[in-house]
């Protein structure tokens, strides 16, 4: 058995950062199941609501910081929970969702009448495929990926929050399950849901995913209902 000095020295030889992982709360373009990637789009009232009820489950969460992708969806989030903990988010562009190209504003319907090929391509996650003008998923993967190693380093022995998107999430847990991004998923994004994870010199584990017990209304994921993706 490790005694608690050998547990000591473990930890202070290789820190575990705590993260705590947030989908933003809906818009309505969640509603309409409208590709959003790095479109600008804020919360509808129920976004608002839903980041509230984050900000009252992680009221006794003890946060060395709140970093936010700076696409609208997600800051406003980030500020409804920081106002509740009297704290600044601060903006990370490398939390951004994929760039969808010409994807973008569409359903998964209109994208497969438009570019039946290309839509073909998106559904069997071909790993180094990308909407025009968009990103690829391995690409994707590796910038936001590393965007989160970054901070989880950087608060190496404490907890930060971070509030992002679905597909940044989905990164997040391939990597934490050393899964490739041609794998299908069958895990949740939920909107509003908290996902609480570790980061340590192995790289990322997964504590808890997909909870949404402090939403007071069921959330959605149109990610998988609508298009798989994400």
């Amino acid at each position: 058995m490790m005694s608690s000095w050998s547990k000591k020295l473990r930890l202070e030889l290789n820190p575990i950062t705590h993260i705590v992982a947030i989908r933003h709360g809906e818009t309505d373009w969640n509603r309409t199941r409208q590709y959003q990637g790095q479109e600008d789009i804020a919360l509808n009232d129920r976004g608002f609501a839903q980041a509230r009820e984050i900000a009252v489950a992680l009221a006794n969460t003890s946060l060395s910081a709140i970093y936010t992708s700076d696409l609208m969806r997600a800051h406003q989030t980030a500020a409804e929970i920081a106002r509740a903990l009297r704290m600044t988010p601060l903006q990370v562009t490398g939390l951004r969702e994929q760039h969808f190209g010409v994807f973008q504003g569409l359903t998964g319907e209109e994208v497969a009448k438009r570019w039946p090929d290309a839509s073909a391509q998106w559904h069997r996650r071909v790993a180094d495929f990308g909407p025009d003008g968009g990103e690829t998923r391995n690409t994707f993967s590796r910038r936001c990926v590393s965007a989160m190693s970054h901070l989880a380093r950087a608060h190496a022995g404490s907890t930060i929050a971070i509030v992002c998107h679905g597909g940044v999430l989905d990164c997040l847990y391939r990597a934490a399950s050393n899964l490739p991004m041609d794998t299908p998923r069958t895990w949740s994004l939920e909107n509003a849901a908290i996902n609480r994870l570790t980061h340590d010199a192995q790289g990322f584990a997964i504590l808890s995913w997909g909870d949404t017990a402090h939403l007071h209304r069921e959330p959605t994921d149109e990610l998988i209902e609508h298009f798989p993706g994400p």
